[in-house]
C-alpha cells in the first residue's frame, strides 16, 4: 500500500503549495476559481469530494475531471542582527534572501460514478491537499568567508551554521489524499454522504531542527514518508427556490511517525521520529442559483491547536524542536458563477485566512512559509463538445504583509525566555503566490 500510494504521489503532487497555513484552498480549475467554495454549491465533482460528500448526490452521470496546474510563489526571508553581535564595533546587518524554486505542477483527479434516479452515488479522488517547501540559498557574503563584508547587506538566518545561522534553508512537505466517497439521497432536497481516506506524506528539511543537533550542529535529512488515515462527513440540502446548505467535518487525519536520517556537517548520521498529523477542518456553506448565477460562501474553522505536529511549541532539553504552535485557522471562501453568456460561464472567487503563526514564534515556521491572507481568482468553462469541457483559472495571493519576530537560540532559553529569543534580532517572511490551471471534465453519455 506504502508503494503504491508512493507512486501515486510522484504523478499527483510533485509538489504542492498551500494558502490557509498548509491546507490547500481548492482542488482543481473550478473550484479553485470560486475561491475555494463547494460545501453548499457543488458546480463541479473535484469540489464536492474536496468539502462536501454528501454533494455529489448531485450528479447522476459518470464523469472524469482531471486538472493541471502551474504554480509559481515567490516566498522572501528577511532577518537583522544588531549592532556589536558580530563582535565589538561591528554594524548591524540586515539582508532578504529570495527564494529559488521556481514553478511546480499541480495535478489533481477525481471520478463520480451518478444514475439518474438512483438515491445513491459514487466518486474516486486522488488530490494534493497540502504542502509547503521553501528553498533560501545560503548566504554568500557570511563571516565564515575570507572576504565577508559586514558593512554590506547581508541576511545573517542564512550564515552557515557555524556562523549562527541555517546556511541553505529548504524544505519541500506534501501530502496525497485518496478517498472513496459515497453520497445518499435520504428525500430530494436531502443528502448525506461519507468518505473515508487514506494519506501519504513526506517531508524533508535542510537543517532539519526536529532532530537533536550534535556538536557540528542541525543536520541535513533525507526525505521521511508516514501513512494516515481519516474520514469525512457531510450534509446537504436544496430547495427548488435555489437555497442550497451545507456543513461536512473532516477528521484529522492520523498518521504513523516520520523517520528522518539525518547527515551533519561532520558526516555524522543521527536518526530521529517526528509526528506531524492533518488537522481537523470544520465546514459550513450557503449557494445560491437561478438561471443568471451561482452564489457560493464557506467559513472553514481549521483545528491546528489540537494537532500533532503543530500543538507544542518551543524547545525540547536537547536542542530539538517541539513543533510548530499555530494557531487555529479561519477560513473565508466566496465565489460567484456568472452564466450570462452562452457557453462560457465566467467565475470570480476571494479566500481569505487568517495567519495561524504568532509574531513570538514565527521563527519555528521559516520552513514552512507558506500563509496566504488574501487570494484572488478568476475562471471560466467551455464546452468543447457534448461530453468534453475545458475549464481554466487564474490565482493571485498575497500574504498582506510580513510575519515577523525574534531570532531564537535553545541554548538562551530560560523561565523568562522560553523560547531563547535574542534581544535585538528579527526574522520574519512574506510572499506572493499566482497559478494558472487547466481541467478537462468529461462526461459520459448516459
Amino acid at each position: 500500500m506504502r508503494n503504491l500510494l508512493k507512486f501515486v504521489a510522484v504523478l499527483f503532487t510533485t509538489a504542492t503549495f498551500a494558502q490557509a497555513g498548509h491546507i490547500m484552498q481548492g482542488v482543481g480549475a473550478v473550484n479553485m476559481s470560486m475561491g475555494g467554495a463547494s460545501t453548499a454549491q457543488p458546480l463541479n465533482i473535484s469540489g464536492a469530494i474536496q468539502w462536501n460528500p454528501a454533494a455529489l448526490s448531485v450528479f447522476d452521470s459518470k464523469i472524469i475531471d482531471f486538472n493541471i496546474g502551474a504554480f509559481f510563489s515567490s516566498p522572501e526571508l528577511s532577518s537583522s542582527l544588531p549592532a556589536n553581535m558580530l563582535g565589538p564595533g561591528a554594524p548591524a546587518v540586515s539582508g532578504v534572501t529570495k527564494d529559488d524554486r521556481g514553478v511546480s505542477p499541480m495535478p489533481a483527479l477525481a471520478m463520480v460514478w451518478g444514475k439518474e434516479g438512483s438515491k445513491h452515488t459514487f466518486g474516486a479522488s486522488a488530490f494534493g491537499i497540502s504542502g509547503f517547501g521553501v528553498t533560501f540559498p545560503e548566504e554568500a557574503n557570511n563571516p565564515m568567508s575570507p572576504s565577508f563584508n559586514p558593512t554590506i547587506n547581508s541576511n545573517p538566518i542564512n550564515y552557515p551554521q557555524q556562523a549562527m545561522g541555517f546556511g541553505l534553508l529548504e524544505s519541500d512537505y506534501m501530502l496525497l489524499q485518496v478517498g472513496l466517497t459515497w453520497a445518499y439521497e435520504v428525500s430530494e432536497s436531502f443528502s448525506i454522504g461519507v468518505q473515508p481516506t487514506i494519506n501519504y506524506g513526506a517531508l524533508e528539511l535542510a537543517p532539519n531542527p526536529t532532530a537533536s543537533p550534535n556538536a557540528a550542529g542541525y543536520g541535513i535529512s533525507d526525505k521521511a514518508s508516514a501513512i494516515g488515515y481519516g474520514a469525512q462527513f457531510g450534509v446537504f440540502y436544496h430547495s427548488k427556490g435555489g437555497i442550497k446548505l451545507g456543513a461536512s467535518y473532516k477528521t484529522a487525519q492520523k498518521f504513523s511517525d516520520l523517520e528522518f536520517t539525518n547527515t551533519h556537517l561532520n558526516n555524522a548520521t543521527t536518526e530521529n521520529a517526528f509526528n506531524m498529523d492533518y488537522p481537523a477542518i470544520i465546514s459550513v456553506g450557503f449557494g445560491y442559483s437561478n438561471e443568471i448565477i451561482d452564489f457560493a460562501a464557506d467559513f472553514r474553522q481549521v483545528d491546528y491547536e489540537n494537532t500533532a505536529g503543530f500543538e507544542e511549541k518551543g524547545w525540547n532539553p536537547t536542542g530539538s524542536v517541539k513543533g510548530f504552535g499555530w494557531k487555529n485557522v479561519q477560513i473565508l471562501s466566496l465565489g460567484l458563477q456568472y452564466k450570462g453568456f452562452s457557453k462560457l460561464p465566467l467565475r470570480i472567487g476571494y479566500t481569505y485566512s487568517s495567519n495561524p503563526i504568532d509574531e513570538e514564534l514565527a521563527f519555528f515556521s521559516t520552513p514552512a512559509t507558506a500563509v496566504i491572507k488574501n487570494a484572488f481568482q478568476f475562471g471560466f468553462s467551455h464546452p468543447l463538445t457534448e461530453n468534453f469541457t475545458l475549464n481554466g483559472v487564474y490565482h493571485h495571493g498575497a500574504s498582506d504583509g510580513k510575519t515577523e519576530g525574534k531570532i531564537m537560540d535553545p541554548r538562551m532559553a530560560s523561565a523568562s525566555n522560553p523560547y531563547g529569543a535574542i534581544p535585538g534580532t528579527k526574522v520574519g517572511y512574506e510572499m506572493t503566490t499566482d497559478m494558472i490551471m487547466l481541467g478537462v471534465t468529461y462526461t459520459f453519455t448516459k
